[in-house]
């Protein structure tokens, strides 16, 4: 990969927590150049998953996949000692992988998020989550890192950007793949291990700064989905690092495992503070001053979810596709949408992912080989 990259003079632009883009540069195609649109209704065999290649492919407008394989130098990132911010991120991609300096261009406007876990009623669990924005073009990756888990995870390309006078066809799939590889909003290992970053509307920030390496908001989920097996894992990995909120956004993580256990991740005065729980919106659940802070919409949403959980104690993927829709924001009457609802299946190591509101029509990947 990086003798394919190292002759690229393409400057990547990772906006963190940006709002979404239009971007054109996902093409669709498969490997001869045709598009594909693999898709799966409720009456179909959900075993129908979409086979991907190093070419990113468009499944519908707004919505791509790829496959990654190889060496994204994630280990060496991590062995320089991470990152302080999204600038310093975009730095290592352009000096790891092109050798070249990367001028930055940062916007920044947030999102509302919804998380579930639950026990599947067919076994296992079952980890469902909707990501809220305006209309912006969603990447899936499913990756087989050399040294790491494989996981498939989503990424809005809204934060994948060119540099000013720099031609279009320069930012090809592998760059943008590789880049996208650092910018993961969520996702699920090959060990059932799922996580997402949800934001929360607050003044305070994250700027953890002690003699720790350092690490941003989406590189800290990249961390978790390559290294960790589990919560307990996934939790100590986080307390090894210095956190850094991208953009300065308060955002709390939502991680749960394929054994049922299920956690929020938050920040209170930089201090990290685990809280057990099945479900997370936009709000602190953190006891104390900041318990309750958020949007009032996120509360109505954690109500709803609060009371399908407490009305089952287990769901399928049907139940949890019509919980997601419950709380997707075409019920709330807003200029935004529910860009995509993803059901992560923590025992068979599958994803179903619906595109804006369209729960018709679902899109199905496995992490295998």
């Amino acid at each position: 990969m990086k003798k394919v990259l190292i002759w690229m003079t393409a400057i990547l632009i990772i906006a963190g927590l940006t709002g979404c883009g239009n971007s054109e540069d996902a093409k669709g195609g498969t490997q001869d150049g045709e598009s594909i649109n693999h898709t799966t209704t409720e009456t179909e065999n959900m075993s129908d998953f979409i086979s991907l290649t190093s070419q990113i492919t468009e499944l519908e407008s707004g919505l791509s996949a790829v496959r990654f394989d190889g060496d994204y130098a994630f280990d060496l990132f991590l062995e320089q000692g991470g990152a302080k911010s999204d600038q310093d991120v975009v730095r290592f991609i352009s000096q790891s992988l092109l050798s070249a300096d990367a001028g930055l261009q940062m916007q920044a406007e947030g999102f509302g998020c919804s998380t579930i876990s639950i026990q599947n009623t067919d076994g296992g669990y079952l980890f469902g989550r909707n990501f809220d924005w305006q209309n912006c073009d969603a990447l899936i990756v499913v990756s087989y890192p050399k040294d790491g888990y494989a996981s498939i995870s989503t990424v809005n390309l809204g934060f994948i950007r060119q540099g000013v006078g720099i031609a279009s066809f320069m930012l090809t799939d592998k760059i943008l793949t590789a880049a996208a590889l650092y910018a993961p909003l969520d996702g699920m290992n090959e060990k059932g291990l799922c996580v997402s970053v949800n934001m929360i509307e607050d003044n305070a920030t994250i700027q953890q700064d002690t003699d720790k390496p350092d690490i941003t908001t989406t590189t800290a989920i990249r961390l978790l989905l390559d290294k960790a097996a589990d919560a307990d894992e996934a939790l100590e990995l986080l307390r090894q690092y210095d956190l850094h909120a991208s953009m300065n956004f308060m955002v709390h993580f939502a991680i749960a495992d394929s054994t049922g256990k299920s956690v929020a991740v938050e920040y209170v005065d930089n201090e990290m503070i685990v809280t057990d729980t099945p479900i997370l919106t936009n709000f602190y659940l953190t006891p104390g001053e900041k318990q309750g802070i958020g949007t009032s919409q996120s509360h109505e949403r954690f109500d709803i979810l609060n009371d399908a959980v407490s009305d089952h104690t287990s769901m399928n993927r049907e139940e949890v596709k019509d919980t997601l829709d419950s709380v997707s924001k075409d019920n709330f009457n807003e200029f935004e949408s529910t860009e995509w609802s993803v059901i992560f299946d923590q025992s068979d190591y599958t994803a179903t992912y619906y595109h804006r509101e369209n729960y018709e029509t679902a899109y199905a990947f496995k992490i295998g080989k």
